[in-house]
């Protein structure tokens, strides 16, 4: 009888998650894409400040790609009845640091391995990939990960085998997305929309592998955080969006998605050893 209760319980904050997440992306098409996006555009154009554009960087900035922070913020004020301080330890809370070091550190360097050796640079200084990493650790790596990996991903596992659960997150993740290839000033305008799918899905499995090793919002976060500043320096969407992407590309892919569901299913016998030895 417990059981199913607790079954309901996570069935009901998964929905709860997806919902507030839809509707404040259904809030932001509306709003940055139909009503705002002239601005925008203008500014773009221009780079005239005005009310219109104020706007379009204040609900970008607090609701669009944080909507997966905001969604478990309501979660946890109205839901669950915890505090925001809460909300905060469980975001930064890294059981072994040193491991969520080494298991981030690995994959960052590897792609910086790859941007490095075959990446196309831009006019800025090496020293904005630091200033894009400071930006983007908050705005986008906890504004993201704090929904994708620390609750989506998790309450999903517990429904369904890890593979099919990582495609979920990742078709949602994909899909949520979609609203910048309608919009000319965003980043990915122009960029393949394939080519971003297959990065979001192996990347999937990379946030989900640090999660699984981790347990750590924060080390998925900053990983995150790690590859959008790499596009501070580089052309982002050219080295890791290619469709159907030269050998490069496609050999870092394939290796990228290796090491990912390796380290899973090391961190999932290591789990299983530690609950067998906990019953004997």
């Amino acid at each position: 009888m417990k059981q199913n209760i607790k079954k309901k319980h996570r069935l009901g904050v998964l929905w709860w998650y997806l919902i507030i997440v839809v509707l404040l992306s259904i809030f932001c098409y509306i709003t940055l894409h139909k009503l705002l996006l002239p601005y925008s555009i203008s500014h773009e154009e221009t780079g005239e400040m005005s009310l219109g554009y104020l706007l379009y960087i204040i609900i970008g900035l607090f609701f669009s790609t944080p909507a997966p922070f905001v969604a478990v913020l309501i979660i946890y004020l109205v839901r669950e009845k915890k505090s925001v301080k809460q909300l905060f330890k469980d975001i930064f809370r890294t059981e072994k640091p040193v491991k969520a070091l080494l298991v981030v550190g690995f994959f960052c360097a590897l792609s910086l391995i790859y941007a490095v050796t075959y990446g196309e640079r831009n006019d800025a200084a090496w020293y904005m990939f630091i200033v894009g990493f400071v930006v983007m650790l908050p705005f986008v790596g906890i504004a993201e990960e704090t929904g994708w990996r620390g609750l989506l991903q998790p309450e999903l596992d517990k429904r369904m085998p890890f593979p099919i659960s990582v495609i979920v997150t990742g078709l949602i993740w994909c899909v949520w997305h979609f609203p910048d290839w309608l919009d000319p000033t965003s980043r990915h305008a122009g960029d393949s929309m394939i080519g971003f799918g297959i990065c979001i899905l192996i990347w999937s499995f990379v946030m989900a592998a640090i999660y699984k090793a981790t347990k750590s919002i924060i080390a998925c976060a900053s990983y995150h955080a790690f590859m959008d500043a790499i596009g501070a320096i580089y052309d982002w969407n050219a080295l890791f969006d290619p469709f159907p992407g030269n050998t490069p590309a496609n050999i870092y892919r394939i290796v990228w998605l290796i090491a990912a569901i390796v380290l899973w299913i090391l961190a999932d016998r290591n789990e299983k050893r530690k609950r067998l030895k906990a019953i004997n």
